[in-house]
């Protein structure tokens, strides 16, 4: 199918960088989980763990929009099964920051654990119904909701990085 065969260099460069960091985030997570105080692991299912997921998911899109497909119903069924999925894990993941105790999020964690990424997931949800009228509008929607996934895994792969190294100097 044309429409989709024109965004193959993007999803291309998208769901590399995905699927390379998300092997990175393994990498360091090993790196900095020498000792892991108490309620830190509430604090991974929270934090940490979503980020992974973000790369996943922008690395699955990239995966179904490459495909050779024949038609767009096929992908925007996929998009659309990820995107309830997606938004039913937001909500699990508004109940573990609320629960864990470990940290205290601040505003900016609250807007790229929860906000950012339900919005994208939304936009996802939006773009697989949105196939059936307008390809092209569903085709952009699909591709922001990639790119936002991998700049909010991007940051909170930061994120979780510089917590970790600033609270271990901290303690020294």
């Amino acid at each position: 199918m044309a429409e989709l065969s024109a965004w193959g260099n993007f999803y291309l460069i998208v769901g590399s960088a995905a699927g390379a960091l998300i092997g990175l985030q393994f990498i360091v997570l090993t790196l900095i989980a020498q000792k892991p105080p108490d309620g830190a692991s509430e604090a991974s299912a929270a934090f940490s763990t979503p980020t992974i997921v973000y790369f996943g998911t922008s690395f699955l899109l990239s995966a179904v929009m490459v495909a050779h497909w024949q038609s767009l119903i096929p992908p925007s069924i996929i998009l659309g099964s990820a995107a309830l999925a997606g938004i039913l894990y937001a909500v699990i993941i508004l109940r573990r920051i609320r629960a864990q105790n470990y940290y205290m999020p601040l505003l900016t964690d609250w807007f790229f654990y929860f906000i950012l990424p339900l919005l994208s997931y939304l936009l996802l949800l939006i773009s697989a119904f949105a196939s059936f009228h307008n390809e092209d509008i569903a085709l952009y929607g699909a591709a922001l909701s990639s790119l936002l996934f991998l700049l909010i895994g991007i940051h909170n792969a930061w994120d979780t990085v510089t917590y970790h190294l600033f609270l271990k100097k901290e303690k020294e």
